[in-house]
């Protein structure tokens, strides 16, 4: 069988370069986008193989542009994961309106953004797959993340309305949402607040790794997951159940 072209948004570090790699060794012709970091961009490419393609995926037009220049090297998406988000941190009474914009754009934006461009041609097709990165924040909230634990919640509402939309088409669309995960961002948390504040929250008594949010994504990309849709995997260690 040929192999099926997958994108992945936010695919040069952390859990979306785990995904990336996941699916390139699971058989998949994957290509990933980043947003800003041509350094990081470039070790992954020289190290995986992988092209990777710079755009803006808070921008319609910046995704409609990129994922033609993605198409036309790689072949029609059949694989969506869309992986990018940032942080922008403040307790809601000190969160200045850009704060909150660029994680609404960038988070949740983004799904309409590049969803919009790739679900017609799913649809002709009769296959597609979409499988969008929230978080344990986006099912529980988090203090001081009103803008991101709101995208986050928000890629769940959309998940289940484009689920119920595409399923006749042959399009699946689920979420993983991660929680503590041993990324460059959880790294950087001090090491005695991990210890006493949020490992005690976690039942398995670690941080998750990159490489285990990887394979939920390359299940739910395969031709088997077929009967799922519209779910949310929890995978956070039993810390939240939602």
């Amino acid at each position: 069988m040929v192999a099926r072209v997958a994108l992945v948004t936010g695919g040069t570090r952390g859990i979306g370069a785990s995904i990336a790699k996941a699916l390139k060794a699971a058989g998949y012709k994957v290509g990933v986008n980043y947003g800003g970091n041509d350094e990081a961009a470039q070790k992954f490419n020289s190290e995986t193989g992988i092209p990777v393609f710079k755009w803006d995926v808070s921008s319609f037009d910046s995704c409609v542009e990129g994922i033609q220049k993605f198409e036309a090297e790689l072949g029609p998406v059949e694989v969506l994961v869309n992986n990018a988000g940032i942080t922008r941190d403040a307790v809601l009474h000190r969160m200045k309106p850009e704060q909150w914009k660029q994680v609404i754009d960038t988070n949740l934006g983004s799904l309409f953004n590049m969803c919009r461009p790739v679900i017609e041609g799913m649809r002709a097709r009769k296959f597609g797959r979409i499988v969008n990165i929230s978080s344990i924040n986006g099912q529980k909230g988090q203090m001081g993340q009103s803008n991101y634990s709101a995208a986050k919640a928000g890629e769940i509402g959309f998940t289940r309305a484009l689920a119920q939309e595409s399923a006749r088409a042959g399009i699946t669309v689920n979420v993983v949402a991660p929680g503590y995960i041993n990324t460059e961002m959880v790294q950087a948390v001090p090491k005695d607040v991990l210890e006493k504040n949020i490992l005690p929250q976690i039942p398995i008594g670690r941080l998750g790794e990159p490489e285990e949010i990887a394979r939920c994504v390359v299940f739910l990309a395969s031709d088997e997951a077929g009967l799922i849709t519209g779910s949310t995997i929890s995978a956070n260690g039993g810390q939240y159940f939602g």
